[in-house]
């Protein structure tokens, strides 16, 4: 049950390939050791990695299910993609072995790998993949993130024990970029036949570890897959992970954790606050690795759907009316570079436009004067019809970090200069979830995680307003634009990259200088971990740090 599968030749070396996982910064472990004048040390096998989450412990672990990255975030250690990214940020095949599609665009074919098995004993077929997608598109299953990215499959059929033939609605053009992402994972389908609440409980994969338990509000331990198969092997890493366990612990408290780090009781915490970076630069025991998430910026999106910002002048100014950069200056420590895209830095096509961002409560005012919004009441605010400007803008305290919520109280107080007034709504992510759904809001702030650009539909097109079967919509814009939509239509569905590079492009122009999002800075992903730890650095293709090659030191 060992044994490796290779690289399908004609592809892409295999000595790319980093544990299913992309190396953001460029280096494997062993040539960052090289880099910094220390030796290779000799693995050792055993141990149980101790890992301390800040983000919202997940109410199923079974990322099909909603969609989110704190899911992302522990699957990515039990369950594998039918595709990955190396370490050039190129799409390779990981499960599944290649991949072909018809001259129209309408039928994808995709190869499953022979040879692997599930932690249950099922093997990984052709089937298996059609009734994973079966259920993603599933209402029952209340998916989102997966539900999205394969909504344009029509139908689908097992071939043969190693053959999916897919069936498009329209072409989809980043399928397989989909296809890479944890929410999009394989799962044994003898597993989905339990029902939701067990499937949630112990999701059953391929990957390196499998989840024995879960204690919830404490933490999901899981144990070595003693007979895990990597489908793409570097040589000298063909048996099972290192460490014979890791316990996923929650603790929300960022001070704790890091005492936690400090103490020697967790190897790893996520979350990092921007001081507590700063300050782990100058312990030696501590090191650092910075994995911005593909997709979306961290941005700010303005509600256009109504009164106020169903008018762009409102929205133009608002966005002149807040001092972004003094406030990421001051609150991170150098530790997120200001962004002026929809995108993520880590996103090739991403159209960057700071000319549009900056800092001008003149050109504020004048906007505002011009929309209307000329006088102002006793506290300074401006007012229209006897309606102050105000904004409703709710943040999810487990989304959040305290230093952007700080940020957000520095926006605050510099649109109070300018007469606009922020009702700052701290909530927990479940009601923050019905604040969007009720569109009680005028901004907001959501993270999105999608590997490749055709994260823009999902943010910006018309149709995203319409909420997934898990009640969740993406367009908290509420965009409506068919001159857009058109553009992210063909964009998808096109064969010629320079026409989809250009598409894109395009798109983001239309949606920047429609005023409809302020970027901030790249989804932070910042991850501290002991020197006790080594091999660290291999992450997903959606920046979720992996650790089947990682050992702990005696």
């Amino acid at each position: 049950m060992r044994n490796p599968r290779p690289l399908a030749t004609g592809l892409f070396p295999a000595l790319t390939v980093m544990a299913a996982a992309l190396v953001l910064t460029g280096c494997t472990p062993a040539d960052q050791a090289a880099e910094s004048g220390t030796e290779a040390q000799t693995p050792v096998d055993g141990g149980t990695l101790v890992y301390a989450s800040g983000d919202a412990e997940p109410a199923c672990l079974d990322p099909h299910v909603g969609g989110n990255y704190p899911q992302a975030l522990v699957s990515s250690q039990y369950l594998e993609s039918l595709y990955t990214k190396d370490a050039d940020g190129k799409l390779i095949p990981w499960l599944a072995e290649e991949s072909t599609v018809s001259d129209d665009g309408l039928t994808r074919t995709v190869k499953i790998r022979e040879g692997i098995s599930f932690t249950d004993g099922t093997t990984l077929t052709a089937e298996s993949v059609k009734v994973n997608f079966e259920h993603l598109l599933d209402p029952e299953t209340a998916s989102s993130t997966g539900y999205l990215a394969l909504g344009k499959i029509d139908s689908m059929k097992a071939v043969d024990e190693t053959t999916l033939e897919l069936k498009l609605k329209t072409p989809d053009n980043s399928l397989l970029e989909s296809f890479s992402m944890p929410w999009v994972a394989i799962e044994s389908p003898e597993a989905l036949k339990r029902s939701q609440a067990e499937n949630c409980a112990a999701p059953v994969g391929t990957g390196p570890f499998k989840v024995e338990s879960w204690q919830k509000q404490e933490a999901v331990n899981l144990v070595r897959n003693e007979d895990y198969v990597r489908p793409v092997a570097l040589e000298g890493n063909e048996d099972p992970a290192h460490l014979e366990a890791i316990t996923w612990r929650f603790i929300p408290e960022a001070a704790t954790r890091y005492a936690a780090l400090q103490a020697g009781e967790v190897q790893v915490i996520d979350n990092a606050q921007p001081d507590t970076i700063a300050a782990a630069a100058k312990d030696p025991e501590i090191e650092h690795l910075d994995a911005p998430r593909p997709g979306a910026s961290n941005r700010i999106e303005l509600n256009s759907s109504k009164a106020p910002f169903n008018d762009e002048l409102v929205r133009e100014a608002f966005i002149h009316a807040v001092n972004v950069d003094a406030g990421i200056d001051s609150l991170f420590f150098g530790t997120a570079p200001r962004s002026h895209s929809a995108l993520s830095s880590v996103e090739p096509l991403g159209y960057s436009a700071e000319s549009l961002f900056s800092f001008d409560p003149a050109k504020a005012a004048e906007l505002l004067d011009e929309a209307g919004w000329s006088e102002r009441d006793s506290e300074g605010y401006r007012v229209k019809d006897n309606k102050r400007l105000s904004l409703a803008f709710p943040v999810s305290t487990s989304q959040s970090v305290p230093a952007e919520q700080s940020l957000f109280e520095q926006l605050q107080a510099t649109a109070k200069e300018s007469g606009i007034e922020i009702k700052i709504n701290l909530l927990d992510l479940s009601s923050w979830y019905g604040e969007l759904g009720k569109n009680d809001y005028d901004i907001v702030s959501a993270p999105y995680t999608k590997v490749g650009p055709s994260t823009l539909s999902v943010l910006f097109h018309s149709d995203s307003t319409i909420p997934a079967p898990s009640g969740y919509f993406a367009n908290h814009a509420q965009v409506k634009d068919p001159a857009l939509d058109e553009l992210l239509e063909t964009a998808g569905s096109t064969n010629d990259p320079d026409e989809r590079k250009d598409l894109y492009a395009q798109a983001q122009k239309l949606v920047l200088e429609g005023h409809y999002v302020l970027p901030l800075y790249d989804q932070q992903n910042h991850f501290l971990y002991s020197t006790n730890l080594k091999n660290v650095g291999a992450t997903t293709a959606v920046a979720t740090p992996t650790f089947i090659d990682a050992w702990l030191a005696k």
